[in-house]
Protein backbone atom coordinates (compact mmCIF):
# COMPACT_ATOMS: atom_id res chain seq x y z
CA UNK A 1 0.00 0.00 0.00
CA UNK A 2 1.76 3.62 -0.74
CA UNK A 3 0.21 6.65 0.43
CA UNK A 4 0.79 9.17 -1.91
CA UNK A 5 -0.39 13.24 -1.58
CA UNK A 6 -3.45 14.58 -4.63
CA UNK A 7 -2.82 18.40 -4.00
CA UNK A 8 -6.11 19.34 -5.97
CA UNK A 9 -8.25 17.55 -3.89
CA UNK A 10 -5.96 17.66 -0.52
CA UNK A 11 -6.27 14.20 -0.15
CA UNK A 12 -4.26 10.87 0.12
CA UNK A 13 -4.69 7.92 -2.02
CA UNK A 14 -3.39 4.58 -1.73
CA UNK A 15 -3.09 2.19 -4.53
CA UNK A 16 -5.44 -0.82 -4.37
CA UNK A 17 -6.76 -3.40 -7.35
CA UNK A 18 -11.02 -3.66 -8.12
CA UNK A 19 -11.88 -5.63 -11.07
CA UNK A 20 -14.87 -4.25 -11.09
CA UNK A 21 -13.41 -0.90 -12.15
CA UNK A 22 -10.74 -2.32 -14.43
CA UNK A 23 -12.33 -0.10 -17.13
CA UNK A 24 -11.26 3.12 -15.88
CA UNK A 25 -7.00 3.09 -16.95
CA UNK A 26 -6.76 6.07 -15.53
CA UNK A 27 -6.36 7.63 -11.74
CA UNK A 28 -9.81 7.32 -9.56
CA UNK A 29 -10.06 9.30 -6.89
CA UNK A 30 -12.76 8.55 -4.62
CA UNK A 31 -14.21 11.07 -2.35
CA UNK A 32 -16.02 9.32 -0.12
CA UNK A 33 -15.08 7.46 3.29
CA UNK A 34 -11.57 6.39 1.77
CA UNK A 35 -9.75 7.33 -1.06
CA UNK A 36 -8.61 4.96 -3.74
CA UNK A 37 -6.14 5.44 -7.21
CA UNK A 38 -6.20 2.73 -9.56
CA UNK A 39 -2.83 2.97 -11.59
CA UNK A 40 -3.72 2.68 -15.82
CA UNK A 41 -2.92 4.94 -18.33
CA UNK A 42 -1.94 7.70 -16.57
CA UNK A 43 -4.31 10.03 -18.88
CA UNK A 44 -6.01 12.21 -15.93
CA UNK A 45 -7.94 11.81 -13.14
CA UNK A 46 -11.92 10.58 -12.30
CA UNK A 47 -13.52 11.31 -9.39
CA UNK A 48 -16.19 8.92 -7.59
CA UNK A 49 -18.45 10.08 -5.62
CA UNK A 50 -19.84 6.64 -3.69
CA UNK A 51 -17.20 3.83 -4.86
CA UNK A 52 -19.33 0.97 -3.97
CA UNK A 53 -22.29 2.60 -5.58
CA UNK A 54 -20.19 2.39 -8.67
CA UNK A 55 -19.25 -1.04 -8.52
CA UNK A 56 -22.88 -2.72 -7.67
CA UNK A 57 -24.45 -0.25 -10.78
CA UNK A 58 -21.45 -1.81 -13.43
CA UNK A 59 -22.19 -5.34 -12.17
CA UNK A 60 -26.07 -4.73 -12.63
CA UNK A 61 -25.89 -3.26 -15.92
CA UNK A 62 -23.24 -6.00 -16.86
CA UNK A 63 -26.05 -8.53 -15.79
CA UNK A 64 -28.25 -7.22 -17.74
CA UNK A 65 -26.67 -7.08 -21.23
CA UNK A 66 -26.09 -4.10 -23.90
CA UNK A 67 -30.13 -5.04 -25.13
CA UNK A 68 -31.14 -3.45 -21.85
CA UNK A 69 -29.00 -0.17 -22.48
CA UNK A 70 -29.08 2.99 -23.46
CA UNK A 71 -26.62 6.32 -23.99
CA UNK A 72 -28.18 9.43 -23.09
CA UNK A 73 -25.45 12.66 -24.02
CA UNK A 74 -25.36 16.17 -23.94
CA UNK A 75 -23.66 18.24 -27.51
CA UNK A 76 -21.98 21.02 -26.58
CA UNK A 77 -19.21 20.68 -24.12
CA UNK A 78 -19.91 17.01 -23.56
CA UNK A 79 -19.12 15.69 -26.54
CA UNK A 80 -17.08 18.62 -28.18
CA UNK A 81 -14.53 20.32 -26.69
CA UNK A 82 -14.40 22.73 -24.23
CA UNK A 83 -11.39 24.67 -25.17
CA UNK A 84 -9.91 24.32 -28.64
CA UNK A 85 -6.07 25.70 -28.89
CA UNK A 86 -6.48 27.77 -25.43
CA UNK A 87 -9.99 29.60 -26.50
CA UNK A 88 -13.45 28.74 -25.82
CA UNK A 89 -14.93 26.27 -28.09
CA UNK A 90 -17.96 26.73 -30.42
CA UNK A 91 -21.24 25.86 -29.76
CA UNK A 92 -23.90 24.54 -31.99
CA UNK A 93 -25.72 27.75 -31.94
CA UNK A 94 -23.09 30.51 -31.28
CA UNK A 95 -20.89 29.27 -34.93
CA UNK A 96 -23.80 29.57 -36.90
CA UNK A 97 -23.47 33.04 -39.34
CA UNK A 98 -26.08 34.30 -41.35
CA UNK A 99 -25.61 35.90 -44.82
CA UNK A 100 -26.14 39.29 -43.55
CA UNK A 101 -24.04 40.24 -40.05
CA UNK A 102 -26.81 42.50 -38.40
CA UNK A 103 -28.60 39.14 -38.04
CA UNK A 104 -25.98 37.86 -36.15
CA UNK A 105 -25.58 41.13 -33.88
CA UNK A 106 -29.22 40.67 -33.28
CA UNK A 107 -29.14 37.32 -31.80
CA UNK A 108 -25.70 38.11 -29.88
CA UNK A 109 -28.16 40.94 -28.25
CA UNK A 110 -31.04 38.40 -27.18
CA UNK A 111 -27.98 36.62 -25.67
CA UNK A 112 -26.91 39.48 -23.99
CA UNK A 113 -30.12 39.75 -22.33
CA UNK A 114 -31.44 36.30 -21.61
CA UNK A 115 -28.30 34.53 -20.61
CA UNK A 116 -28.15 36.27 -17.00
CA UNK A 117 -32.07 35.14 -16.74
CA UNK A 118 -31.16 31.57 -17.73
CA UNK A 119 -27.92 31.29 -14.60
CA UNK A 120 -29.95 34.02 -12.28
CA UNK A 121 -30.63 31.42 -8.90
CA UNK A 122 -33.64 33.50 -7.81
CA UNK A 123 -36.14 33.08 -10.50
CA UNK A 124 -38.85 30.21 -10.47
CA UNK A 125 -38.22 27.89 -12.56
CA UNK A 126 -41.90 28.06 -13.80
CA UNK A 127 -40.65 31.88 -14.82
CA UNK A 128 -37.43 30.73 -16.23
CA UNK A 129 -39.44 28.13 -18.79
CA UNK A 130 -41.31 30.87 -19.97
CA UNK A 131 -38.32 33.09 -19.95
CA UNK A 132 -35.77 30.23 -22.05
CA UNK A 133 -39.06 29.69 -24.28
CA UNK A 134 -39.24 33.46 -25.48
CA UNK A 135 -35.33 33.28 -25.92
CA UNK A 136 -35.46 30.41 -27.97
CA UNK A 137 -38.44 31.16 -30.76
CA UNK A 138 -37.10 35.04 -31.09
CA UNK A 139 -33.64 33.39 -32.30
CA UNK A 140 -35.39 31.02 -34.58
CA UNK A 141 -37.11 33.49 -35.76
CA UNK A 142 -34.07 35.56 -36.24
CA UNK A 143 -32.54 32.82 -38.66
CA UNK A 144 -35.59 32.47 -40.62
CA UNK A 145 -36.33 36.24 -41.15
CA UNK A 146 -31.94 36.67 -41.63
CA UNK A 147 -32.44 34.12 -44.78
CA UNK A 148 -30.64 31.47 -43.23
CA UNK A 149 -29.55 28.92 -45.99
CA UNK A 150 -27.72 25.45 -45.44
CA UNK A 151 -24.97 26.68 -47.52
CA UNK A 152 -24.39 29.18 -44.60
CA UNK A 153 -24.30 26.25 -42.61
CA UNK A 154 -22.05 24.16 -44.05
CA UNK A 155 -19.99 27.48 -44.01
CA UNK A 156 -20.23 28.09 -40.73
CA UNK A 157 -19.08 24.66 -39.93
CA UNK A 158 -16.01 24.47 -41.54
CA UNK A 159 -15.08 27.71 -40.23
CA UNK A 160 -15.86 26.97 -36.59
CA UNK A 161 -14.13 26.82 -33.58
CA UNK A 162 -15.78 23.01 -32.40
CA UNK A 163 -14.24 19.86 -32.49
CA UNK A 164 -14.99 16.42 -30.48
CA UNK A 165 -13.02 15.47 -27.21
CA UNK A 166 -10.56 12.62 -28.13
CA UNK A 167 -12.44 9.26 -27.85
CA UNK A 168 -15.66 10.59 -29.06
CA UNK A 169 -15.42 8.66 -32.29
CA UNK A 170 -14.12 5.46 -30.96
CA UNK A 171 -17.29 5.34 -28.26
CA UNK A 172 -19.96 5.70 -31.34
CA UNK A 173 -18.23 2.88 -33.03
CA UNK A 174 -18.57 0.51 -29.81
CA UNK A 175 -21.99 1.79 -29.53
CA UNK A 176 -22.71 0.98 -33.13
CA UNK A 177 -20.74 -2.38 -33.56
CA UNK A 178 -23.11 -3.56 -29.75
CA UNK A 179 -26.74 -1.68 -31.35
CA UNK A 180 -27.07 -0.01 -28.33
CA UNK A 181 -28.98 3.55 -29.26
CA UNK A 182 -26.92 6.98 -28.54
CA UNK A 183 -29.50 9.97 -27.91
CA UNK A 184 -27.95 13.06 -28.26
CA UNK A 185 -29.84 15.87 -26.30
CA UNK A 186 -29.20 19.46 -27.32
CA UNK A 187 -30.89 22.67 -27.19
CA UNK A 188 -29.02 23.80 -29.74
CA UNK A 189 -30.05 22.61 -33.50
CA UNK A 190 -30.04 19.69 -34.87
CA UNK A 191 -28.99 20.09 -38.37
CA UNK A 192 -25.98 22.24 -36.81
CA UNK A 193 -25.18 18.61 -34.98
CA UNK A 194 -25.64 16.95 -38.03
CA UNK A 195 -23.29 19.05 -40.18
CA UNK A 196 -20.62 19.23 -37.33
CA UNK A 197 -20.98 14.92 -37.77
CA UNK A 198 -20.19 15.21 -41.63
CA UNK A 199 -17.41 17.23 -41.31
CA UNK A 200 -15.57 15.94 -38.40
CA UNK A 201 -16.34 12.09 -38.94
CA UNK A 202 -17.02 12.18 -42.69
CA UNK A 203 -19.76 9.28 -42.05
CA UNK A 204 -23.06 8.26 -40.07
CA UNK A 205 -24.02 6.43 -37.47
CA UNK A 206 -27.41 4.10 -37.46
CA UNK A 207 -27.51 4.05 -33.74
CA UNK A 208 -27.18 7.80 -33.10
CA UNK A 209 -30.96 9.87 -32.76
CA UNK A 210 -30.62 13.83 -31.94
CA UNK A 211 -33.30 15.41 -29.51
CA UNK A 212 -32.74 18.86 -30.78
CA UNK A 213 -34.39 21.80 -32.53
CA UNK A 214 -34.80 20.96 -36.49
CA UNK A 215 -34.92 23.01 -39.17
CA UNK A 216 -37.10 22.66 -42.52
CA UNK A 217 -35.97 23.97 -45.61
CA UNK A 218 -36.86 24.32 -48.95
CA UNK A 219 -35.37 22.20 -52.22
CA UNK A 220 -32.66 25.09 -52.52
CA UNK A 221 -31.73 24.90 -48.93
CA UNK A 222 -33.47 27.98 -47.70
CA UNK A 223 -34.99 27.51 -44.25
CA UNK A 224 -38.35 27.86 -43.88
CA UNK A 225 -39.28 27.37 -40.43
CA UNK A 226 -38.67 24.83 -37.18
CA UNK A 227 -40.37 21.49 -36.96
CA UNK A 228 -42.37 21.00 -33.59
CA UNK A 229 -41.83 22.58 -30.18
CA UNK A 230 -38.92 24.52 -28.75
CA UNK A 231 -36.14 22.61 -27.30
CA UNK A 232 -34.44 24.77 -24.25
CA UNK A 233 -32.19 24.55 -21.69
CA UNK A 234 -35.15 22.95 -19.23
CA UNK A 235 -36.87 20.53 -21.05
CA UNK A 236 -34.44 18.46 -23.21
CA UNK A 237 -35.27 15.16 -21.63
CA UNK A 238 -36.89 11.79 -22.83
CA UNK A 239 -40.24 13.96 -22.69
CA UNK A 240 -39.14 15.10 -25.87
CA UNK A 241 -38.40 11.90 -27.09
CA UNK A 242 -41.02 12.71 -29.86
CA UNK A 243 -38.63 15.04 -31.29
CA UNK A 244 -35.71 12.56 -31.88
CA UNK A 245 -34.92 11.50 -35.24
CA UNK A 246 -31.51 9.30 -37.08
CA UNK A 247 -28.87 11.52 -38.72
CA UNK A 248 -30.59 13.49 -42.41
CA UNK A 249 -28.56 14.45 -44.79
CA UNK A 250 -28.15 18.03 -45.62
CA UNK A 251 -31.69 18.98 -46.80
CA UNK A 252 -33.44 16.70 -43.72
CA UNK A 253 -34.21 13.56 -45.32
CA UNK A 254 -33.68 10.60 -42.95
CA UNK A 255 -30.70 8.81 -44.07
CA UNK A 256 -31.88 5.35 -42.03
CA UNK A 257 -34.39 5.05 -39.11
CA UNK A 258 -33.00 1.78 -37.19
CA UNK A 259 -33.54 3.19 -33.64
CA UNK A 260 -37.30 1.52 -32.17
CA UNK A 261 -38.76 4.24 -30.08
CA UNK A 262 -41.35 1.69 -28.67
CA UNK A 263 -39.21 -0.33 -27.09
CA UNK A 264 -36.36 2.22 -26.16
CA UNK A 265 -38.74 2.35 -22.68
CA UNK A 266 -37.24 -0.77 -22.11
CA UNK A 267 -33.57 -0.02 -22.32
CA UNK A 268 -34.03 0.92 -18.19
CA UNK A 269 -30.28 0.96 -17.99
CA UNK A 270 -28.38 4.22 -18.85
CA UNK A 271 -25.26 6.09 -19.24
CA UNK A 272 -25.34 9.51 -19.19
CA UNK A 273 -22.77 12.10 -20.46
CA UNK A 274 -23.41 15.79 -19.22
CA UNK A 275 -21.07 19.22 -18.59
CA UNK A 276 -23.66 20.50 -16.47
CA UNK A 277 -26.00 19.37 -13.23
CA UNK A 278 -28.92 20.54 -14.93
CA UNK A 279 -28.32 17.37 -17.96
CA UNK A 280 -28.81 14.50 -15.27
CA UNK A 281 -32.93 15.75 -16.00
CA UNK A 282 -32.13 14.22 -19.43
CA UNK A 283 -33.37 11.10 -18.34
CA UNK A 284 -36.78 12.67 -16.74
CA UNK A 285 -39.55 10.52 -18.38
CA UNK A 286 -37.48 7.12 -18.06
CA UNK A 287 -38.56 5.26 -15.96
CA UNK A 288 -34.82 3.81 -15.40
CA UNK A 289 -33.67 0.48 -13.35
CA UNK A 290 -29.60 2.07 -13.34
CA UNK A 291 -28.13 4.81 -14.39
CA UNK A 292 -24.33 5.56 -15.02
CA UNK A 293 -23.35 9.58 -14.80
CA UNK A 294 -20.62 10.93 -15.78
CA UNK A 295 -20.02 14.46 -15.99
CA UNK A 296 -17.34 16.71 -17.31
CA UNK A 297 -16.07 19.94 -15.71
CA UNK A 298 -15.04 22.56 -18.03
CA UNK A 299 -14.63 25.59 -15.90
CA UNK A 300 -14.28 26.54 -12.04
CA UNK A 301 -13.03 23.06 -11.36
CA UNK A 302 -12.20 23.83 -8.13
CA UNK A 303 -15.11 25.62 -7.19
CA UNK A 304 -17.52 22.85 -8.78
CA UNK A 305 -15.84 19.59 -8.02
CA UNK A 306 -17.80 19.38 -4.65
CA UNK A 307 -21.19 19.55 -6.01
CA UNK A 308 -20.62 17.36 -9.33
CA UNK A 309 -19.38 14.70 -7.24
CA UNK A 310 -22.73 14.79 -5.41
CA UNK A 311 -24.22 14.69 -8.25
CA UNK A 312 -22.60 12.48 -10.95
CA UNK A 313 -21.10 9.05 -10.36
CA UNK A 314 -18.03 9.73 -12.20
CA UNK A 315 -16.23 13.43 -12.63
CA UNK A 316 -13.38 15.10 -14.59
CA UNK A 317 -13.30 11.61 -16.82
CA UNK A 318 -11.27 11.81 -20.11
CA UNK A 319 -13.60 10.53 -22.91
CA UNK A 320 -11.04 7.60 -23.41
CA UNK A 321 -12.07 6.86 -19.83
CA UNK A 322 -15.60 6.51 -21.37
CA UNK A 323 -14.63 4.57 -24.25
CA UNK A 324 -13.29 2.15 -21.62
CA UNK A 325 -16.32 2.15 -18.63
CA UNK A 326 -18.74 1.30 -21.98
CA UNK A 327 -16.09 -1.54 -23.15
CA UNK A 328 -16.47 -2.80 -19.47
CA UNK A 329 -20.56 -2.43 -19.45
CA UNK A 330 -20.63 -4.71 -22.11
CA UNK A 331 -17.39 -6.86 -21.89
CA UNK A 332 -19.24 -10.10 -22.02
CA UNK A 333 -21.89 -9.11 -24.93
Amino acid sequence: MVLMSYNRLHLKTFSLRFPALSFLNSRIVCCGKRSISIKGIENGNMVVGDFVSLQNKIAAIRTDAPSKLQVIVDFDGTLTKYNINGRRGDTSHALVQQANPNYDIKRQKLYDYYHPLEICPTIPVEEKTKLMEEWWEKTHALLVEGGLTYADIRKSVANSRIGFREGVFTLFELLEEKNVPVLIFSAGLADIIEEVLRQRFDRSFKNIEIVSNRMVFDDSGNLLAFKGKTIHVLNKNEHALNMAAPLCDSLGHINEQVIDHSSMKKRTNVLLLGDHIGDLGMSDGLNYRTRISVGFLNDKIEESLESYREAFDVNDAPMLGVVNLVSQLIQDA
